[in-house]
């Protein structure tokens, strides 16, 4: 494998960049550039699977990549010659070392700008101390075992630098990577999660300076002074970037306008300026990520300049660049080398030394400080995260030949065996308790309807603005109630990126969901659209933002609408009205929360199906002229919708048009023959006729109109409904009661929409208004939403395509 080390007997020729193609008799792999393109776009492909099929084991991406590399390299695929020839020849490794090594240096520049300088002031006493403990005791280790294993398999290297290198490769955490672990298993909001932050911080500030003590004393056979004069420049260096870098960088951020497109020259200064740091770095002997990073950190946070600029390079810098450094990375790993007891033994013994450091060190600390056994137990774990920080220093080490191949293997395999475990322990071994807020109105039906009336309106994307702030305004109520109070939660997915991480960065100071108030409001034009509509409706709008991912979204709306005591929730339909006035599905994933939602919301819950509800624009108060339909069959879904009816009503500009639903007399009991308790029935009727007679009583002249429609079947049903007459908006409960419902329940083809529903959004229904689906809170009865997707399974892929 020698020809795969960074060292051979004798350097291969150049590469030419570019073939003249397969008819000319040129072989493209035998050229720079084609052979580069198969190289990335086998490292991608295969670093994405990967990371597809351990999703489900909630694995940070950073595991698939060091197991991708592992795979290329001469452990797996490597061991066939022919293939490591053909794809990843010696002569080609330069040009793939270098895009790696480009990729790293942004991927570190991004990382620095992940660590807030303030907040690690800020770091309190039980942090710092865990810190301490987090590097010392491992750091000691470290340099015990560097020891033995210089006694055995890595005979003849730098004692000095070996033992550093030791030191600091068993005593790092990787920040970044227990950010996004962190993020996944939402305890960023914990005390746990704020420990081990501000800890993992402290931490990774103080392993990157150790790190450059190791690589200056890693310089090949010069005397002890080079390697000063390499601290020394190096710590001149960052001393001049603490003077340069904040002056120049605000400068450009305060010419960086929120809402605007950042100026190109200013995204080519900072690209060239980080370039450029890391260049000073690799020519005063450190590396030139150091420079990058630092100016990462030293970049100013506040402002849309630094997310902006994330924005714009995170995709190709972590997509595309970066994986090519875990396959460089992967070349240099030869699994194999481990052979023998003694190499096996080597092994087990890092690890255990690895995690018994960290562990017990942040362990101990903690219960000194009064955090309890099961958070210290929690945090030990997760300040042993490792990743793409320490192959960083393994390379180096194996670079500069402190490392050999076997010691290397080892280590490798230590940093991914930390990281993996750290997840699924951590899951199990801590689980938040989350309190139980046990507040009145969880509904809309209440028995004094001048109570104030909170909402938490959920939306995607700007898509959903317009007809959610029109549904907002119609919702007001007249002025001598105690008014209406909305939140509204902007959903994002939790992902990889950088940014996304930035952003999960703030939930830290503010919590999670949390306000939009680190950055200036109009930086967003969502919120402002928010605060637009509360100067000019006078109700109370509060803008919100949540991070998770898909499968955990539901768990974030639920537990904010109980934190806001709620009364409602109104979600966005997964489909979106298309041109030609089809629904087309925007993600499937949706879909799913929604009916998450359904089954956990702690209040009732509305699912707007958005068709132009008063069209793609904030319709004034005075220019409202909405017609609404209530369709009422009965039950507490149809009692909640007739109630939120009855308040829209309210508005001047508003007419309200109430359908009620029953059976002729000489067809009961003939409709449908599903059973239905007597009593339940009997209460359930009670009540309904209680709130229509309440509406009944409220004068509101033309504008509230109420018909009973008789029916005898299903088809008459529908008939009716079609001949309802055009409207704006429909309320519909989920699942309203009664034989005609029952009896339409059979045609139900969307279970979180409900049998009347469904029917309004069918192609083969001409209606071209928007529907309100609404679900009464049922306290923890159960809505059997699985046995209803069951029932829909043979037509489900045909729905949601």
């Amino acid at each position: 494998m020698a020809s795969n080390a960074t060292v051979g007997q004798k350097c291969p020729l150049p590469m030419k960049a570019t073939s003249n193609g397969l008819f000319q008799g040129d072989n493209p792999l035998d050229f720079a550039l084609p052979l580069a393109i198969l190289q990335i776009c086998l490292v991608v492909v295969l670093t994405r699977g990967l990371a597809f099929l351990l999703r489900p084991l909630r694995q940070p991406r950073v595991i698939a990549e060091i197991i991708g590399g592992i795979l290329l390299g001469p452990s797996v695929l490597g061991r066939s010659k022919s293939y490591l020839q053909a794809i990843f020849p010696p002569k080609s490794l330069t040009v793939l070392d270098t895009l790696a090594n480009i990729g790293l240096i942004f991927f570190l520049f991004l990382a620095g700008l992940e660590i807030d300088l303030k907040a690690l002031r800020r770091t309190g006493k039980t942090a710092l101390a865990i810190a301490v403990a987090g590097i010392g005791l491992p750091f000691a280790l470290g340099i015990g075992s560097s020891f033995l294993l210089r006694a055995t398999i890595s005979k003849g290297v730098n004692a000095s630098a070996f033992l550093v290198f030791m030191g600091v490769a068993l005593s790092i955490t990787a920040f970044p990577v227990l950010a996004r672990i962190l993020a996944e298993l939402k305890l960023l909001t914990t005390d746990v999660g704020r420990m081990a932050m501000s800890a993992a911080a402290v931490n990774d500030v103080a392993a990157w300076i150790l790190l450059a003590l190791a690589v200056s004393l890693s310089g090949s056979n010069h005397s002890p002074v080079v390697s000063l004069w390499v601290f020394l420049s190096g710590c001149a260096f960052v001393i001049c970037l603490i003077l340069i870098v904040p002056p120049i960088f605000k400068w450009m951020a305060h010419r960086c306008h929120d809402g605007e497109p950042i100026e190109e020259i200013y995204i080519c200064a900072t690209l060239a300026f980080v370039l450029a740091a890391g260049f000073v770095t690799d020519a005063i002997g450190i590396h030139a990520m150091f420079g990058a990073f630092v100016v990462g950190i030293l970049f100013p946070k506040e402002g849309p300049f630094a997310h902006a600029f994330v924005e714009k390079v995170e995709d190709l810098v972590s997509g595309l660049f970066l994986p090519l450094y875990f396959v460089s990375s992967g070349l240099k790993t030869n699994v194999t080398t481990i052979q023998g007891l003694q190499s096996w033994g080597l092994l087990a013994l890092v690890i255990f030394t690895a995690c018994f450091g960290k562990i017990v060190g942040t362990v101990v600390v903690s219960l000194s400080c009064k955090v309890p056994l099961c958070e210290a137990i929690a945090l030990g774990f997760l300040m042993n995260t490792k990743g793409l920080v320490e192959l960083i220093v393994l390379n180096i080490g194996k670079d500069r030949k402190v490392l050999n191949d076997q010691t290397f293997a080892i280590m490798v395999l230590m940093a991914l065996f930390t990281t993996f475990i750290t997840t699924p322990v951590v899951m199990a071994i801590y689980k938040p308790a989350r309190r139980k807020m046990d507040y009145k109105y969880r509904t809309i039906e209440r028995k004094n309807p001048d109570t104030q009336l909170r909402m938490l309106v959920c939306y995607h994307s700007a898509r959903n603005i317009p007809s959610m702030i029109n549904l907002l305004e119609a919702s007001r109520g007249v002025e001598k109630r105690e008014g209406l109070s909305v939140y509204a939660l902007h959903l994002m997915e939790l992902s990889e990126r950088s940014s996304s991480i930035l952003m999960v960065h703030k939930a830290r100071k503010n919590g999670l969901p949390f306000w939009n108030k680190g950055r200036r409001s109009d930086s967003d034009h969502v919120v402002v659209a928010f605060e637009a509509f509360q100067q000019l409706s006078q109700v109370t709008v509060r803008s919100m933002t949540s991070i998770s991912s898909m499968a955990d979204m539901h768990e974030d709306i639920c537990t904010t609408a109980e934190s806001k005591r709620a009364a409602i929730i109104i979600l966005p339909f997964h489909k979106h009205q298309r041109i030609d006035g089809s629904l087309e599905t925007t993600r499937t994933d949706f879909r799913w929360v929604n009916r998450r939602v359904l089954e956990h919301a702690p209040c009732s819950v509305g699912i707007l199906v958005d068709r132009g509800l008063g069209g793609t624009t904030h319709v004034n108060a005075s220019n409202v002229s909405y017609s609404i339909t209530v369709l009422f069959f009965g039950g507490p879904d149809d009692r909640e919708a007739l109630a939120y009816g009855a308040r829209m009503a309210e508005h001047p500009g508003i007419s309200l048009n109430i359908i009620r639903f029953v059976v002729e007399p000489e067809t009961i009991g003939e409709i449908s023959t599903i059973d239905v308790q007597e009593t339940s029935s009997l209460k359930t009727t009670s009540s309904d006729e209680e709130l229509l007679a309440e509406v009944k009583k409220i004068p509101r002249g033309d504008s509230v109109r109420y018909e009973e429609k008789a029916v005898r079947n299903t088809t008459e049903t529908i008939a009716a409904i079609r001949g309802a007459g055009r409207c704006n908006l429909y309320l519909v409960g989920r699942m309203p009661h009664g034989e005609l419902a029952l009896a339409l329940r059979r045609r139900t083809e969307c279970p979180e929409l409900g049998p009347v529903g469904s029917l309004l959004i069918s192609p083969d229904f001409s209606a071209t208004a928007s529907v309100l689906v609404i679900q009464q809170y049922h306290g923890n009865a159960s809505l059997n939403l699985d046995s209803d997707m069951e029932e829909e399974s043979p037509d489900k892929d045909s729905e949601s395509s």
